[in-house]
């Protein structure tokens, strides 16, 4: 039997370990529907687009459950919901890159991109580009279904209270993403940068805040039991940390390394993201700034020079400098809702280094 996973290391490689051996062996569990309708190539591009990442949402989940109840003798049934949260997340990876026209994940090619060598390597007939879209939408769809699938068969007790918070997540995220889109489109019926920015925010609590760590943690500790007020506790903390998680991408979407992001240099400048950091520029920038900076946002033909220049432009304004403060700000409100919320000392342990992670990192 696997030793307990090690709670002063929650993101270490055993649970890495565990995670990836779960949803392994669930795909494998999927190959006889798979070869009896014949389509290997679908469970390729699975596997290959849930192997790796953060596993944070499965972290989240899975130590808010020991915060409730320590850690449990078999972890198979936690380890199930916790790793159907990361099909999810794979789930709207693969539909954001077609949202986002983006070619990479991770630093290696997008879903729809490896349908489209596929096609190509197959000789097929018709559109490369659009059998990739096509296909990489089916993909998506089947990763939402088998995550439902994957946590509704874990047999984890107290499921039936984490049911609501596990239906919310989704719902959420998928109504967060519909909002990024509009802000993004500029449907939204904001006429002013300022009322931007409160859209922006919106989307930075339900796209990110609690899909990422408020609904895992309280899935958790769900799972684990929890009363009423660690439920809450955890939902704040989430929330704070989420949000904090977001404002750190923002960051690395103009400041990131490529070589360690696994994404395009300034790829939200590119995209014309008006993220909470674009938007803070926008808002406080002189309107010398602010016109030159919403020029280059979206630009054909953007060079590397081009980017530093609005990454010049951003921190002229204060807007990074105030980013980075907000983020400062949630860590050390998540760190005193630990340290004032009755839990077990490993979950306390376990969920204060997540949240020094999800924030203190450069990818």
């Amino acid at each position: 039997m696997r030793r307990p996973l090690d709670p002063t290391t929650p993101l270490g490689d055993d649970f890495l370990s565990a995670v990836g051996e779960t949803i392994e062996s669930f795909l494998t569990s999927q190959s006889p529907l798979i070869d009896e309708v014949g389509v290997p190539e679908l469970l390729r591009v699975a596997r290959l687009t849930t192997s790796g990442g953060k596993r944070l949402r499965p972290a989240f989940c899975y130590w808010s459950q020991v915060a409730a109840s320590g850690i449990p003798d078999d972890d198979t049934a936690l380890l199930a919901v916790a790793s159907s949260l990361d099909l999810l997340h794979v789930s709207a990876l693969v539909h954001d890159d077609l949202i986002d026209d983006a070619d990479t994940r991770r630093g290696e090619p997008a879903a729809h991109k490896r349908f489209e060598r596929y096609h190509h390597a197959s000789g097929g007939s018709g559109d490369p580009a659009a059998f990739g879209v096509s296909s990489a939408i089916l993909l998506g769809d089947l990763l939402l279904m088998w995550s439902l699938e994957l946590a509704e068969t874990s047999l984890a007790r107290n499921l039936q209270s984490a049911r609501w918070l596990l239906n919310a997540m989704r719902a959420e995220v998928t109504a967060g993403q519909f909002l990024d889109v509009s802000a993004q489109y500029r449907v939204t019926g904001a006429a002013s940068v300022a009322e931007e920015l409160d859209v922006a925010r919106r989307v930075l609590e339900f796209k990110s805040a609690r899909y990422s760590i408020r609904r895992p943690a309280q899935i958790g500790a769900a799972l684990g039991g929890a009363d009423d007020v660690l439920l809450g506790a955890l939902g704040e903390f989430g929330s704070v940390i989420g949000r904090a998680f977001q404002l750190r991408d923002d960051v690395l979407g103009v400041y990131g390394d490529p070589t360690v992001t696994g994404k395009p240099y300034g790829g939200d400048i590119h995209e014309g993201k008006r993220t909470v950091l674009v938007l803070s520029a926008l808002a406080n920038g002189s309107p010398r700034e602010t016109a030159e900076l919403a020029a280059l946002l979206g630009a054909s033909g953007l060079t590397d020079g081009d980017i530093d220049r609005a990454a010049e432009l951003i921190e002229q304004t204060g807007a990074k400098a105030g980013v980075e403060s907000i983020i400062e700000e949630n860590l050390n409100h998540a760190e005193r809702v630990l340290e004032t919320t009755p839990m077990t000392g490993e979950g306390r342990t376990a969920l204060a280094t997540l949240a020094h992670k999800s924030v203190k990192r450069a990818s």
